[in-house]
This record gives C-alpha cells, sequence and structure tokens, in this order.
C-alpha cells in the first residue's frame, strides 16, 4: 500500500494540467531528467575503436558467445531437436512410466506399486508451442519492422550479416535462460505457475551459497521488470499501433487516440484476465498468423526480384567487412547489426524465461532447447526478410541513402513493401498493430510475474497490476511520450545485469539439465 500511494504521489504533479504546458510536455519533463539519468547508467558506453560501444551490448554478445562456446555450440546442434519438441515427438517423456519388475502381477495393467504417480499430471499451464508463441510475441514487433529498416538505413547492408550471427549466438543465451526458468520456477497447489529470473537468481543462487546476492539481483531485476512492461512492453506498443491507424485513416486530434486506445485496452483486459493460459491460446494462433502474413509479403517480394537476389547477398557479405568512413567501417556495421539483433530478440535479457517457465514439461532443458528457436526466427528468419525486402527493393528505387542517420524506420519499411505490392502500406498497418497488441500481452505477463515476486500473490496485487497497465494502454495511445520510452527502455535493458551474471553462475545447473534431458529422449 505504501508503494501504491508513493506512485499516486508522483503522477499527481504529472498529471495535473497546467495553462502554459500541455500533458504531453508535463509528462515528458517529469520523466526526462530521470531517463536521462537511467539511460546514461544503463546505455554507458566504452570508446572501441573509435566508436562508442554500449556496456550493456558488450554484456549482452559476450554471454551469448560464453554460453555458444560452454554448450559445444547447443544454439546449432540442438535445432532439430528443439522441432521435434515442438512438434510434440517427445511429449512421452513427460508422461509417468515404470519399468516391468520382475513377477509384476498387472505387466500390462496399472502399476500397483505406484497408482498415485500414475495419475498423476506434469506441471505447467501451457503447451511447448504455446510458451514458444508466448514468448515470441513480445519479440517479434515493431523492432522487426522499424529496427532493422533503421539498421539497414544506418549500417548499409552490411548490418544484416552482423545482426544474423547476433541472432545466432543470442539462441544460446535463450536456451540457458529458459532452462533455468523450467527448473526453479514454483508451482502452486492450483496448478498456476510463477518463473522466471526472479526466482532462478534467489533461488538458484542460494543453492551456491549466495542468498543474499541472489536475492538483490532479483529484486532489482522484478523492479526493472515491471517498470519495462508498463513503458517500453505496453505504451510504447499502445502509441505507435494508435499513430499507424490515425495516420491512415487521416484522424486528427489527441481524441482519435484516446479512443483507440480504449478499445486496446478492452481487447488487452479480456485477454489478460485469463492468464498465461489465456495468453498462450491466442497467441498461438495470432504470431503464426502474422508471421506468415509479413514473411509470405516479403518470400512474394524476393520471388519477383529472384534475379537481384545475388546481388544483395553480395551487398550483404561485402558490406560486413567494408571500410566505408560514411558506414563507420567494419566495426561501425557490426555494432549496428549487433545492437538491433540483441535489441530485438532480448536474448539475455531473461524476458522470455518468464512465459516459458509456464510450460507444461518434468525436463527443464527441454524448454531451453524450445526457446533457442527464438531467435532464430525473429532474427535470422523475420529480421533478415525484412533487410533483404528493403536492400532488393532499393537497388532499383534508390530511395534509401546508406550511411543516413535519423531515418523513420517504420515508414522505410512501408515505402520498400509498397513499391512492390501496392496498398501493402494497409496490410502493413495491421500487422503492426497485431505485432503491438500481441507485444502488450506477453509483456503484461512478465509484469505481473514480477510484480507478484515484489508484493505477493494475493487477487488484490493481481487485480491492481492489471488496472494499472490497462490504463496505461489508453495514456500510451493518448499522448506523445518522449522521455517515457526512453526510460521504460532503459529499464528493460538494465535486466540485463543481473540475468546475465546468474547466468554465468549457473550454467553447470543447464549442463545437468541438458543431459537429464537428451538421457530421457535416447531411444524415443
Amino acid at each position: 500500500m505504501k508503494f501504491l500511494f508513493s506512485i499516486v504521489a508522483l503522477l499527481v504533479p504529472v498529471l495535473t494540467f497546467a495553462q502554459e504546458k500541455s500533458i504531453d510536455q508535463q509528462i515528458d519533463g517529469f520523466f526526462r531528467p530521470i531517463a536521462d539519468a537511467v539511460g546514461s547508467v544503463v546505455f554507458y558506453s566504452v570508446s572501441f575503436g573509435g566508436h562508442s560501444v554500449p556496456i550493456v551490448l558488450i554484456v549482452l554478445i559476450g554471454g551469448a558467445l560464453f554460453f555458444t562456446f560452454y554448450f559445444k555450440f547447443a544454439n546449432f546442434t540442438l535445432i532439430g531437436k528443439a522441432i521435434k519438441v515442438v512438434r510434440g515427438d517427445y511429449d512421452s517423456i513427460d508422461k509417468h512410466s515404470v519399468d516391468v519388475a520382475e513377477g509384476d502381477p498387472t505387466p500390462d495393467g496399472d502399476v500397483f506399486e505406484s497408482i498415485k504417480a500414475d495419475n498423476t499430471e506434469t506441471e505447467g499451464e501451457v503447451t511447448h508451442f504455446q510458451a514458444l508463441t508466448a514468448a515470441l510475441s513480445a519479440t517479434v514487433g515493431l523492432g522487426n519492422i522499424a529496427g532493422v529498416a533503421v539498421a539497414v538505413a544506418v549500417g548499409g547492408p552490411g548490418a544484416t550479416f552482423w545482426m544474423i550471427l547476433a541472432g545466432l549466438l543470442g539462441m544460446a543465451s535463450k536456451f540457458v535462460e529458459c532452462t533455468l526458468g523450467v527448473k526453479y520456477r514454483e508451482v502452486t497447489e492450483d496448478g498456476t505457475v510463477h518463473g522466471g529470473p526472479m526466482y532462478y537468481l534467489s533461488k538458484g543462487l542460494k543453492e551456491k551459497g549466495m542468498a543474499g546476492f541472489g536475492k538483490v539481483l532479483a529484486i532489482f531485476f522484478a523492479i526493472m521488470c515491471v517498470g519495462g512492461s508498463f513503458g517500453g512492453g505496453n505504451m510504447f506498443q499502445a502509441n505507435q499501433a494508435a499513430a499507424q491507424i490515425t495516420e491512415r485513416f487521416g484522424f486528427e486530434g489527441g481524441s482519435a487516440g484516446f479512443f483507440f486506445g480504449i478499445i486496446m485496452a478492452v481487447i488487452v483486459g479480456i485477454v489478460i484476465i485469463g492468464g498465461i493460459k489465456r495468453i498462450g491460446s491466442v497467441t498461438e494462433k495470432v504470431v503464426p498468423f502474422m508471421a506468415v502474413i509479413y514473411v509470405g509479403a516479403a518470400l512474394i517480394i524476393i520471388g519477383m526480384n529472384y534475379s537481384l537476389v545475388p546481388e544483395a547477398f553480395g551487398m550483404i557479405f561485402n558490406g560486413a567487412f567494408n571500410t566505408d568512413a560514411a558506414l563507420g567501417g567494419v566495426l561501425g556495421v557490426l555494432i549496428v547489426g549487433f545492437q538491433r539483433a540483441a535489441f530485438s530478440n532480448e536474448a539475455g535479457v531473461g524476458s522470455a524465461a518468464i512465459a516459458h517457465s509456464a510450460v507444461k514439461t518434468k525436463y527443464a532443458a527441454s524448454e531451453g532447447v524450445v526457446a533457442l528457436l527464438e531467435p532464430f526466427i525473429d532474427t535470422v528468419i523475420i529480421c533478415t526478410m525484412t533487410a533483404l525486402v528493403i536492400i532488393i527493393t532499393n537497388i532499383e528505387g534508390g530511395f534509401i541513402e546508406y550511411g543516413v542517420s535519423g531515418v523513420q524506420g517504420v515508414e522505410l519499411t512501408t515505402t520498400a513493401f509498397e513499391s512492390a505490392i501496392p496498398g501493402f502500406s494497409w496490410i502493413l498497418t495491421i500487422a503492426v498493430v497485431l505485432f503491438a497488441i500481441s507485444t502488450m500481452l506477453s509483456w503484461s505477463y512478465y509484469g505481473l510475474q514480477a510484480w507478484k515476486y515484489l508484493f505477493g500473490r494475493g487477487k488484490v496485487a493481481d487485480i491492481v497490476y492489471k488496472v494499472l497497465f490497462l490504463l496505461f494502454v489508453v495514456v500510451g495511445a493518448s499522448i506523445s511520450l518522449g522521455a517515457v520510452i526512453d526510460f521504460s527502455d532503459a529499464m528493460i535493458f538494465a535486466m540485463v545485469f543481473p540475468n546475465v551474471i546468474g547466468l554465468i553462475i549457473l550454467a553447470p545447473k543447464v549442463k545437468e539439465e541438458l543431459i537429464r534431458f537428451k538421457a530421457a529422449i535416447k531411444g524415443v
């Protein structure tokens, strides 16, 4: 209650209208100094080869490289098993089985020695596929549409190469964090699952004799996760979706955004009331639909311009090692590509581990294996499709001057698709809205789990968070955000530091779980 009163006390002066300033200006003025302070710490940069490299990016890529080597390139060798798990080929290992004992009078029926075990169900709330789509819905979105366009414009076609490489490395990080998410999750008597970095940081490090350190990391992560869920996982998504709709239909004034925000809040509210089961059932339908429409359109454009594909790939590979100073040289292009991939798939941030923790399985590593598909789908496939469309259409269209900053990502991608498929901008608008809503659904669950870790699992805490989340949907759609987004982005990537520290310390536990899982599927 003290925390809630503090929040209200902070919001009152922000939401009070002043004659000389609009609500947008007041909110921006309130958050700007906070955003600048937090951002200067989280995105603190060091000079490397004449370029400024954010430390958070070094931590993300460094962690991904460590896990890639530590698990002997599991991000490549386990892809086949990941697909089999998602298809359900290994579902039998989650069902109780007992070897027939010598002299067992019931070899073909129930094993009388373990009737209770025979009737138990695997803990968890969603299937492997639902957990995968729930986590994907939080990462597949505006970053794939707008962020990639900015990366290509600033770093040139070569940024695509480094983006793909970073996505492949990020698969190892996702594998580790999502395995730990299942291993250290907590399941209540009614079957509700609570998991994520908050739990493996506190419980896992306690096992290592670092209980106090683990608790501090867990609380810090949870606070940042709640803040990120309200901002980048909510208001930013609502704001961009509302902007697309109002611009496309020619609406003017803040009232259009306000009403659209209410519509989105109602849609999101109906889904999140049902918890992760409802979220999973929605995302398993929406995410594949979005991916098929978007990637399908990209493939059509690539097919229409098949003669330019070799040239496009040549530009990507040559540009990756280009020393052109206008693009920042090789290091500059590398940084742009790595940054876009890391910020798109969130590998190492720890957020996806919260969704994957709810999966129905007895083997933690089985879900870690599934999770490594996320960066592959998000970055290696979808982001690359966006980049290829932009590069190919720009060869003849010439609407981008590579190496120029300050471009509007969504507009650039729209121009590229529209140049090949007239009228596709309408479909892209629908995609942006669906991407935004699906991202809000998943981040509402992430934030709720972090909120419950901080304030308890009672119904009141649950309702308070969901009401606040839905209010922020309306606020985000109604106003220009400015510093609020800078602040929330900083909070999301602040999650990286405690998470990666915990992942490195607990990596041996993940190796044990992987050995256990491989033994279980042997011969299946």
